[in-house]
């Protein structure tokens, strides 16, 4: 592991509550706060020229709130990681988030140790909820249909796009489904896109959505 600190972005439009969440995470070992931003306009402006792994992110923002600025920059930067923190939990705001790109999902009033745990989990590629807002997704997921066999499930899709899809529905990031396949991640972006334009989803949350609730990704 890189003795390095996770460079992370903050964006909130709160200043007193960007500045004391700024000085708080730079306090914590490990991680670096490289820029803030007072709204998701300005968000997409510092991360270009941030070169940050996370960014933590509130969602009711003006100009640009949060949520569309995630689906912007996981778009432009794939290997960026988006932390929400906001102060909505209501499940409509939790499953936009996902769909737009978002690792993690937290409410204010998450300890030191949770924002802290969850901007590491999501720099190492894992998605990450707080407590309550897990319980809802698990229970979101335990509601699908029953397990189906892949191949009946998406029949449009390649035997390789199905294995690629079952480790992506898993939370497994490119870089890890390439080593496991013994892919090149070249190849795997390419799966991947392909993946998207056969199950008809604008993201990988989505794609996610789409295979954890037909069964993947729970091996």
């Amino acid at each position: 592991m890189s003795d390095e600190p996770i460079r992370v972005v903050l964006v909130d439009d709160h200043p007193v509550y960007r500045d004391g969440l700024s000085m708080l995470l730079d306090s914590m070992d490990g991680v670096e706060v490289v820029a803030t931003a007072a709204d998701g306009a300005e968000a997409i402006e510092v991360v270009e020229g941030a070169d940050a792994e996370v960014v933590v992110m509130d969602v009711q923002m003006p100009r640009l709130d949060g949520l569309a600025a995630t689906r912007e920059l996981v778009a432009r930067h794939p290997h960026l990681a988006v932390v929400i923190l906001t102060m909505s939990e209501d499940d409509e705001t939790v499953f936009a988030a996902m769909r737009a790109g978002a690792r993690g999902y937290l409410v204010k009033g998450a300890s030191q140790h949770q924002i802290r745990a969850a901007i590491t989990a999501v720099a190492g590629g894992e998605l990450v909820f707080g407590a309550a807002i897990a319980r809802r997704v698990a229970e979101f997921f335990a509601a699908g249909p029953a397990t189906a066999p892949a191949a009946e499930v998406f029949p449009q899709l390649t035997a390789r796009e199905r294995e690629i899809l079952d480790l992506l529905a898993a939370g497994r990031p490119n870089p890890q489904i390439a080593q496991a396949l013994f892919l090149s991640p070249k190849t795997v972006r390419n799966n991947v896109s392909n993946i998207f334009a056969k199950l008809q989803v604008a993201d990988r949350a989505e794609a996610i959505v789409r295979a954890r609730d037909a069964g993947l990704g729970r091996a």
